[in-house]
């Protein structure tokens, strides 16, 4: 199993940065990094790694280890996995052991209601203020989309998948339902990246532009709850192998 130090498990000995307060290490013939950005590129990493799967439920995250990985003192590691925690992708075990989190049929539920009640409501916005422009780029998005389907790139299907609700988000034209939506975004990608009935999710991704397409607010409406809900039952089935 992976090991990624718990938090809290004594004075950073890592050979942290001297000098000026927050920042890192001086690489050799480079400039003094903000601590700020360090502790960004470790957390943007680490989310996209558990998101991808490269980091799996149950993996530890072990703070000396990620610090020289990374290159880095343990101060930025540190708050990188707080923001893990807080963002639901990592829990504390116990004080000494921490983990990337597995996903319960609570979480999942909980989750998908959160989808169902905001991207249904974000399809028909998009539906009465879409632009030609808007729908041309999400047209190519499920250009996109079908050929990392052939190809069976997961990676790549939840990236492409990821930016065409975003692209759906933004053509609602509504900036706090983007703001109400953001703090569970990364979530809602490694539930994503759960489904892997990929042609699927392409098949009801085509579905869903031809409605917003279509500019018909209810018709988007009832489009993306049904695409909301087969994707639902699709991540039950494949996490916990229930219908």
């Amino acid at each position: 199993m992976t090991k990624i130090d718990p938090l809290g498990a004594g004075p950073d000995r890592s050979g942290g940065a001297p000098g000026r307060p927050g920042a890192e290490r001086v690489p050799a013939g480079g400039e003094r990094e903000p601590l700020g950005a360090v502790r960004e590129r470790v957390l943007a990493t680490l989310r996209q790694e558990i998101i991808a799967g490269r980091l799996r439920p149950g993996d530890r995250l072990v703070e000396r280890e990620l610090a020289e990985r990374f290159g880095v003192s343990r101060v930025p590691v540190r708050e990188a996995i707080r923001a893990l925690v807080a963002e639901g992708f990592v829990l504390f075990e116990t004080p000494r052991r921490t983990v990337v989190r597995r996903l319960t049929p609570t979480d999942v539920a909980e989750l998908f209601e959160l989808r169902e009640a905001l991207e249904v409501y974000a399809a028909g916005l998009a539906a009465s203020r879409a632009t030609p422009e808007a729908l041309a780029g999400l047209s190519a998005l499920l250009d996109r989309a079908a050929v990392a389907t052939q190809a069976d790139d997961a990676e790549a299907i939840t990236d492409i998948n990821t930016a065409f609700h975003d692209r759906i988000l933004a053509m609602a034209g509504n900036s706090l339902l983007i703001s109400v939506m953001e703090p569970v975004d990364g979530r809602l990608r490694w539930l994503t990246r759960q489904n892997e009935e990929w042609p699927q999710l392409l098949t009801e991704h085509r579905e869903l532009y031809e409605a917003v397409a279509s500019g018909d607010p209810e018709r988007a409406r009832a489009q993306a709850l049904t695409h909301v809900q087969a994707n639902y039952r699709s991540t039950v089935r494949h996490l916990f192998g229930e219908t």
